[in-house]
């Protein structure tokens, strides 16, 4: 849930980065294995690889830019201290590839859960 509200932009990213840097190494490593699985299911493609290292902040000289830029996801088994860049790098992608996805086969509406979810931050006014 969490996941498909950075990505759609329901939940701000610094607050997805403070939950993930409460996981452990672990779950850390879970999730970012869940998001190259989202990412792959929302059609990512390497088009999107630029303007993902650009929305994440991270820079496109570190280990996980470089590795998505020559389209290898094995970002969920980088050193514990690469997980939180792969992690905000992981969101932006999949962000980009769920968006065009949404755009292009959602945007009548759609039956996927995951499209229609309730704003959180509205909600908890």
């Amino acid at each position: 849930m969490i996941l498909n509200e950075l990505a759609q932009g329901l939940r701000p990213v610094a607050e997805g980065v403070e939950w993930f840097e409460g996981l452990s190494e672990g779950d850390q490593r879970k999730v970012l294995h869940a998001l190259v699985l989202f990412c792959g299911q929302a059609r990512a493609c390497e088009e999107d690889v630029p303007k993902s290292i650009a929305r994440s902040g991270i820079r496109p000289t570190h280990t996980p830019a470089v590795m998505l830029t020559n389209w290898r996801f094995g970002l969920e088994a980088l050193p514990a201290y690469e997980l939180i860049k792969s992690f905000r790098l992981l969101v932006a992608l999949f962000s980009l590839a769920d968006t065009r996805r949404r755009t292009l086969f959602c945007a009548g509406g759609c039956g996927h859960a995951w499209h229609n979810l309730p704003d959180p931050l509205r909600d908890a006014t």
